[in-house]
């Protein structure tokens, strides 16, 4: 646009120098030559207006030229103060997030199907949490995590929590189960330790039983009415058995909830348990495996992690989507927090814009504002070239009928 307005320029002056010679040939040239004369005039005026915004013409230190240059720190000041006076006020904030539905925004773009701006963020998010997971320390890490659960542990007393679920388990029969897999253990177990129990029979007797070989056949009896009483108390729901260990589960349920004896044992025992080094052992290799595995699933695109967080994603979106009552109360949250972070940190904000545009060097200042309006200030050269023209020839018209 500067060569466009400059081509014209120069057009204007070599019409002007070939209808100055060709004026007394015919009384068109004279129309010819004042408009040109007259563009020519406001090319040049409207040339050296823009030109004087940015630099010296021609070099020249023409005083009240080159204005931004040397007003650069006053222009920053002032677009400081504009928007601060127009944009960054609580009052405006308030009433431009007032007219904003964030939750439904939010819940739309979280709600669409996989793609686009929404992949990369989860994308980013997976990878995110992977590098956070490596960058820590990891012994660190599970000893505060460890920490953490302990010390909360500590503060729960278990006993009645305890009893109260002992005590439901027994009251809906969902101990029955578990009691019939225990039974079913205890039988398995002592099959497979048959020979040590007969053997630990055999060393119980005394000499004169292992002498005329009842030994032997006093431990078969002993194993075969254990395995027969196991095997009543597990096909039998009614089994004298089973009432003795309802009834011994009932007390200690009891007991759990309402003994202080009991209720210090089993703090006790807790206690020991969260000191017990072997135990920080165990949490500590539990530890390093979820991480392990956090980092190898966040990093895997076709890992369950990822479809997890893309369905929590999902869910959450269409909740901010559908549900008015949530809209309201995060856009009232967005809203306040919107309003209280201009309140804080506007005039931070500002003084940000300020400092920034003075740091700027005069030529960085003047590149920066005529590549955004130096387009339309060439218009103006153009205008001003055209405009001058129309007003020669008019002025010429006058001079003629006068």
């Amino acid at each position: 646009m500067r060569r466009a307005a400059t081509a014209m320029l120069v057009l204007m002056a070599s019409v002007f120098a070939i209808s100055h010679t060709l004026i007394d040939a015919h009384p068109a040239w004279g129309y010819v030559n004042a408009f040109a004369e007259a563009a020519m005039v406001g090319g040049l005026a409207d040339w050296f207006a823009v030109t004087a915004l940015f630099r010296h013409p021609l070099g020249l230190p023409i005083p009240h030229t080159a204005i931004i240059p040397k007003k650069k720190d006053r222009i920053a000041d002032t677009m400081a103060q504009f928007l601060r006076d127009n944009f960054l006020t609580p009052s405006v904030v308030a009433r431009r997030m007032r007219r904003m539905n964030v939750a439904g925004s939010a819940g739309e773009f979280l709600a669409q199907r996989e793609g686009g701006e929404r992949s990369r963020l989860m994308g980013g998010g997976a990878e995110l949490i992977a590098e956070v997971l490596e960058s820590l320390d990891p012994e660190r890490l599970g000893l505060r995590v460890r920490a953490g659960l302990a010390s909360q542990l500590a503060k729960v007393e278990l006993a009645p929590l305890l009893g109260g679920l002992l005590e439901n388990l027994i009251a809906d029969g969902r101990h029955r189960p578990l009691l019939d897999g225990l039974i079913r253990w205890a039988g398995l177990t002592l099959e497979d330790n048959e020979e040590a129990v007969r053997e630990i029979i055999r060393s119980r007797a005394n000499s004169v039983l292992r002498w005329t070989g009842l030994d032997s056949r006093i431990s078969s009896s002993v194993l075969d009415g254990v395995y027969r009483l196991l095997a009543e108390v597990l096909v039998d729901p009614d089994h004298p058995m089973r009432g003795k260990i309802d009834t011994a589960l009932v007390k200690l349920a009891v007991q759990l909830k309402t003994d202080p004896e009991m209720r210090a044992k089993v703090e006790a025992v807790k206690m020991d348990l969260l000191e017990n080094p072997a135990l920080a052992d165990w949490w500590m290799g539990v530890w390093e495996r979820i991480r392990r595995s956090l980092i190898a699933r966040a990093r895997d695109p076709d890992s369950e992690l990822g479809e997890e967080l893309r369905g929590a994603l999902r869910e959450v979106g269409k909740a901010l989507q559908d549900d008015p009552r949530l809209q309201r109360q995060i856009n009232r949250f967005a809203r306040r927090t919107a309003v209280g972070l201009t309140s804080r940190y506007g005039a931070q904000i500002v003084a940000l814009v300020s400092e920034t545009v003075k740091r700027w060097d005069a030529g960085t200042v003047t590149d920066r504002i005529e590549s955004a309006v130096g387009r339309d200030l060439q218009f103006i050269r153009i205008n001003g070239t055209l405009v001058g023209g129309l007003v020669g020839i008019t002025l010429h018209a006058i001079t003629q009928v006068v």
